[in-house]
């Protein structure tokens, strides 16, 4: 298991025209609008079912907090499900459940969204319902004292009972420093525990204004009509002047950082981090941009394919190093991106012997190279499983949301798949010599403990929205 995976949302939207044709039905291109109240609209139709998803981002999530408050954005997502000036607590998703929809949300690190995916003739009902939400949510008191405990459950479960999110929990603290990456997206349980009801209702009339937010819908629709649509129930939400965000820009490293973390743990396990740049537009030429697909071609290199280089050298074999080994770089977000390394060590192998394996495949790509046979092949099959990957109207809403709210244009797909394909061996060569040094570098080592005899397996959260 790869804890630090993400996925690469910025990848392969409109590249669907294949599969559209061999089922006789047309995938047309989104179109984005504005409406006076600076709310943004995003449509793309697609007809190949009579479904359809309307998603609503907010630009905002955790790296909008504040030291105190760690966890506000998820909190916040979490009570919006409790109630509007019109419904009561969990109504919401009753009335999209009769709908015969499903729905649900999410907080990262950048962003903030809220899904309802249902039969297409029904989409004008979740406008309405999210509409609703999103200018009018309303709660006591005490819906919070007894979400926040399902959220501190929520903690518990996800991380505090998993050894491996708890170390790369304080990796981002020892890695980060004035990046607001540094704290986790659930939130300290300190903060948790003193966070008020007033924390998320301020949290709530600072960023969720039409100004800061996008409506994002996908699936059996018509332009025009959904457009209309989205203007009718939104079109009069009053907007409000946000808060102004501070550059907190990444001081450059100078040095290798590492965490020892010692937690209950069957096996051990080890994270690499290196620092590495992001794509801000992804039509660019300066090196920057240039390197960023590069670096992510170089992980398709490392670990974008069953039997790719890290399986083949480091899992297989009767003197293998790892159980499990992998490699992911990030390609963008409103934040500093990382390239990580990572695995968990073979019986009768050290956690040191896998960090030295782990770097040594990168190294060894840094000194021979990539053949063009092996590029082609990796480009081919990793740009495939992510187009396969988003054959999806839910798919399609994410990708084009998640886009905007890092601040991504509307064609970044098409150009992110042709850039990507444009990547020669000799920047994969470039970039696995530049970028993964000790400077750049921050490891986090798993040391496992015994288990507590006296600690009593805990309950999944109840109510949880994930």
């Amino acid at each position: 298991m790869k804890i630090f995976r993400t996925l690469l949302s910025t990848v392969a939207t409109v590249c669907l025209a294949g599969a559209a044709l061999a089922q006789n039905a047309p995938v047309t291109t989104a179109q984005q609008f504005s409406l006076p109240n600076g709310l943004t609209v995003i449509i793309k139709p697609d007809r190949r079912a009579p479904t359809a998803v309307h998603m609503l981002w907010v630009r905002v999530g955790a790296m909008d907090e504040v030291d105190g408050t760690s966890g506000v954005a998820h909190v916040l997502e979490h009570m919006l499900f409790k109630g509007t000036d019109v419904l009561k607590a969990g109504e919401f998703s009753q009335r999209v459940a009769a709908l015969g929809g499903r729905e649900n949300a999410f907080t990262a690190r950048d962003y903030t969204g809220y899904f309802q995916q249902i039969p297409s003739n029904k989409l004008e009902e979740v406008i309405k319902l999210e509409a609703n939400r999103f200018a009018s949510n309303r709660w006591p008191d005490e819906e919070f004292k007894k979400e926040i405990e399902v959220v501190k459950e929520e903690r518990r479960s996800r991380t505090e009972d998993n050894p491996r999110s708890l170390m790369w929990e304080a990796l981002n603290a020892v890695m980060f420093s004035a990046s607001p990456y540094r704290r986790p997206i659930i939130g300290w349980m300190s903060d948790l525990d003193a966070m008020t009801p007033d924390d998320a209702r301020n949290f709530y009339r600072q960023w969720y204004t039409p100004n800061n937010a996008a409506v994002v819908i996908a699936g059996d629709v018509d332009v025009a009509a959904a457009r209309a649509l989205v203007e009718k129930h939104y079109g009069a939400i009053p907007s409000r002047a946000l808060p102004a965000r501070k550059p907190r820009e990444e001081p450059a490293q100078s040095g290798l950082r590492r965490l020892e973390f010692k937690a209950p743990a069957e096996q051990a396990y080890v994270g690499l981090a290196f620092k590495v740049p992001q794509i801000t537009s992804p039509a660019a030429t300066d090196t920057a941009t240039v390197d960023s697909y590069a670096l992510t071609v170089l992980s398709a290199v490392l670990d974008g394919y069953s039997g790719a280089r890290m399986d083949r050298a480091l899992t297989q074999g009767d003197d293998r190093v790892a159980d499990s080994a992998g490699a992911y770089c990030a390609l963008s977000g409103r934040g500093p991106q990382i390239c990580a390394l990572d695995g968990v060590p073979a019986k009768g192998k050290t956690a040191a012997q896998l960090e030295a394996a782990l770097r040594a495949q990168v190294a060894k790509v840094a000194k021979e190279g990539v053949s063009e046979a092996e590029l082609s092949r990796v480009k081919t099959q990793w740009v495939a499983g992510q187009v396969y990957q988003q054959d999806s109207v839910f798919s399609q809403a994410r990708s084009l949301g998640a886009n905007w709210a890092t601040g991504l244009p509307l064609d970044t797909d098409n150009v992110v798949i042709e850039r990507l394909r444009k990547v020669t061996a000799q920047q994969v060569q470039d970039v696995a010599a530049r970028y993964f040094g000790d400077d750049a570098l921050t490891v986090g080592t798993l040391i496992p403990q015994p288990p507590d005899p006296n600690r009593k397996p805990r309950k999944p959260p109840a109510g949880s929205r994930h």
